[in-house]
């Protein structure tokens, strides 16, 4: 059953409280001293209040207004943590009433990582109320996929026909796919006892992982096409929402897997590794730069910061992380995210859709953004 059973189709939204100015001073603000789950839960009033058209979005996108798209599932995906973490049967409420209007299903594309992130809130509601109804759409996708492995290589390559002729995008050949599709495949194996989805899913994340992953570095790189890319100073681009979505990746995924196994062992190890270069390249005014290597003049992001939050206090909570040398990283990310929330009540200086770091705004916002937002709220409250 529902833990939020209680009649809310007439509840109110609330506004937003008394917004911080986006460059605030580095010290703590006055909303870096509220309680990150009130935050949140402002913050995610305000994106209910404004999902329809896409309006508040400076660019919007082909999938933007798609409301199973990847843009707006992430938003779904940070309101299942919000709701685990808080009792206002609203929140749990809005995730129900989406899936249901969608039917509870995933987007056009049967492969494509993208397409399938919206089914991590659907697995959400079929443990919380909703049933079976909810998983079994997702399950006959995942059923395709496994029994369809697509035989592509992952080297990215753009034809001149379009992006979605790309071939490798059949599999996870850019490093946001670990987040978007992973930890759905792990929690339908978890929720059906099938091992098939989740080792599926492992055996893609390492593949893409072996690909993509700079040992020296300890950051991913993209996609293939940024190998050998390089800035004026010589330095080689790491997107910082590139490797955010990787990032968390891993504290989803991780208490998903087996204590002890091989897959749980390794992904522990890589999450400590990029944890310390996460740490090293954070800026001294909490955010990190679009392009991690390059901090100079960099303007502040909220959705790379937002991801590398939410893994950081996620990892000391779950005792992989040294408290005393991790903890001031992730209240720092904390009050720079804080920090973003403009006086509209949105939150601001989102990097909008790309693929490798670019300028940003003050008033740049975006559904993913605020869904990112929410799980570092929900990881730095638990600390």
């Amino acid at each position: 059953m529902l833990r939020w059973i209680v009649a809310l189709a007439a509840l109110p939204l609330l506004s937003i409280v008394a917004p911080i100015a986006a460059q605030a001073p580095v010290a703590a603000t006055a909303a870096g001293q509220r309680d990150p789950i009130a935050i949140a839960r402002d913050l995610a009033r305000w994106q209910l209040q404004h999902m329809e058209g896409a309006k508040k979005v400076s660019r919007a996108t082909t999938e933007t207004k798609n409301p199973r798209a990847w843009e707006q599932a992430v938003f779904w995906i940070g309101m299942t943590a919000l709701a685990d973490a808080d009792r206002s049967p609203d929140i749990a409420k809005a995730i129900l009433d989406m899936g249901a209007r969608n039917e509870w299903q995933p987007a056009r594309r049967p492969f494509h990582a993208d397409d399938l992130v919206i089914t991590q809130s659907y697995l959400w509601a079929a443990r919380n109320g909703a049933g079976e109804a909810a998983s079994a759409p997702t399950r006959k996708a995942f059923d395709y996929i496994v029994a369809n492995p697509p035989r592509v290589t992952l080297a990215f390559y753009q034809p001149p026909s379009g992006y979605d002729d790309t071939e490798c995008l059949k599999r996870w050949c850019w490093c946001d796919a670990l987040f978007m599709a992973p930890p759905a495949m792990i929690e339908l194996s978890r929720q059906t006892g099938d091992a098939r989805y989740r080792d599926y899913a492992m055996r893609e994340y390492w593949a893409t992982t072996d690909f993509l992953y700079d040992p020296a570095e300890r950051l991913f790189y993209r996609d293939s096409r940024f190998f050998e890319r390089r800035d004026k100073q010589a330095r080689k681009q790491f997107w910082s929402r590139g490797n955010g979505w990787v990032f968390a990746s891993m504290p989803r995924i991780i208490p998903l897997l087996e204590k002890g196994s091989a897959d749980r062992v390794r992904m522990e190890a890589l999450f400590l590794e990029m944890a310390a270069r996460i740490r090293a390249v954070q800026k001294p005014d909490g955010y990190w730069a679009p392009s991690l290597l390059a901090p100079e003049k960099s303007p502040p992001e909220s959705s790379g910061t937002a991801f590398y939050t939410y893994g950081i206090a996620w990892g000391i909570e779950a005792g992989l992380l040294d408290r005393a040398t991790y903890e001031p990283v992730a209240r720092r990310g904390w009050d720079a995210l804080t920090r973003a929330i403009q006086p509209d009540g949105r939150l601001g200086w989102v990097q909008q859709v790309s693929d490798r770091p670019e300028k940003v705004r003050a008033a740049d916002t975006q559904y993913y953004g605020t869904g990112a937002f929410l799980l570092a709220a929900t990881a730095i409250a638990a600390l």
